[in-house]
This record gives C-alpha cells, structure tokens and sequence, in this order.
C-alpha cells in the first residue's frame, strides 16, 4: 500500500512558534526521508510553515531533488495585489500541487472576511488549483464559498476540528467521537452542500493513543490508519 504523509514541515529557521511541533532549529528535507524510511511512509506533501520565511523556498528545492518523495501546498502572500499573477503558473513550480493558507499569523487572521481572499477563489477555480484551509472556525463562509465555487477543490486541515477546542486522546479510527470533533458539529452540516470541502486527516496522530508507528515528521505515536490518512503537522 502506498501511504502518503498529507502534512509535513521542513524548516531552516527555527524553533517553530508553535511548541506542538519539534523544537529545533532546523528540519531538513533528508531528515524527514531518514524519518519516512523508519516510518515506512512513502512520500509526504510539504506545507512550507509560517515561521521560516525561507520554507517556500526549501520545499521546493527538495520537490525538485527528490521529487517521487516531495509535492508541495504552497502559499504567497495574498495582501499584495501584484502576487495575483503568480496564480496563472503556479503548478510550474517544483512538486507543486496547490495552495494552503493556514492564518496563523496576526496579519492574516481577518483574510477570509475582510476581501483579501475574495479574487483568489474563482482564480483558483479557473486555474485548477485546490487550496487547503486552516479554517475550521469559517465553516459557514467555506460552505457559502464552495456553494459558489463548485469547480475549486477545498480542503479542511485537521479534520476540521476547532482551534483550541478541548481534546481528548482516543485511537484516531474514532476520530469521529472527539469532544474536538463534536464541539464543530453546529458548523459541520455548512460543508456538507457540495463534493468539496473535504476534511483531511491531518495532525491525527497526535490525538492517537496507539503506539504502533511513527509520524515521519513529529515523532509522535500512530495507528496504521493514521498513517495511511495524515501525518501530524
């Protein structure tokens, strides 16, 4: 069975901001194929993260060196109306598959309803370039969007758990049972209109409490299904 890593960090300037993720300075693309041979995972898809603005720019020269291991979500930065071109050849890029946008910085946390990504949804619709969302706390807004949009692929990172929410570990297969999981449940029905948005897997095994694996880029215990559905970020 091929197994896929859906969300993993490279990094060459740390520690990350976030104490969920490794605390080192630097996290390099063949350490996590070392850390993806241990796990017996395939290949991984790279979300270049907020904190190194270099990580763009290092995911994608690792698509392009080892590229049956390496695709990417990459990003740019929305709020400066001369990157809009940049929608047009954006799948040239090395590995690159698409978008993800995941708002952890100050400057973003009102992009999703103050305009600054109101042109990018058709652009992308267009172009054919899915984006992955951080956006569990928007549900209604990602519906209406998808609603509109029905030709954009959108994902939901995390399994659309809400930010902060109260968590408790279970095997991830029951994911479904999560007090995390269960707290998002008056949003959930608004993705439910259309094919897309689809929830992903990812940071599943960091809810697991089976110790039968190795997420390639954490190291966190993981189940077998964890493994085959999403890494932890």
């Amino acid at each position: 069975m091929l197994i896929v890593d859906a969300q993993v960090h490279i990094w060459s300037a740390g520690p990350p901001t976030n104490p969920s993720h490794r605390q080192i300075t630097s996290y390099a693309a063949e350490e996590c194929i070392r850390d993806m041979d241990a796990a017996g995972v395939n290949a991984c898809l790279l979300h270049p993260p907020g904190w190194d603005p270099n990580s763009g720019k290092i995911s994608e020269e690792a698509a392009a060196e080892y590229p049956n291991r390496f695709a990417i979500l990459g990003n740019f930065p929305l709020d400066k109306p001369e990157n809009r071109a940049l929608i047009d050849t954006w799948k040239s890029r090395p590995g690159m598959l698409g978008l993800r946008y995941a708002f952890t910085q100050p400057h973003q946390a009102d992009w999703m309803t103050d305009g600054t990504m109101d042109w990018l949804w058709p652009a992308a619709e267009k172009a054919g370039i899915p984006i992955a969302l951080m956006a569990s706390n928007y549900l209604p807004l990602v519906g209406r969007i998808a609603e509109r949009h029905p030709g954009l692929k959108l994902l939901i990172d995390h399994y659309a758990r809400v930010r902060d929410g109260t968590e408790i570990r279970r095997p991830c297969w029951h994911w479904r049972n999560t007090r995390t999981w269960r707290s998002n449940a008056p949003a959930r029905p608004a993705i439910r209109i259309t094919p897309t948005p689809i929830a992903i897997f990812t940071s599943t095994p960091s809810r697991s409490s089976r110790p039968s694996g190795r997420s390639a880029a954490s190291g966190v215990p993981t189940s077998p299904a964890c493994r085959a559905r999403g890494s932890n970020a």
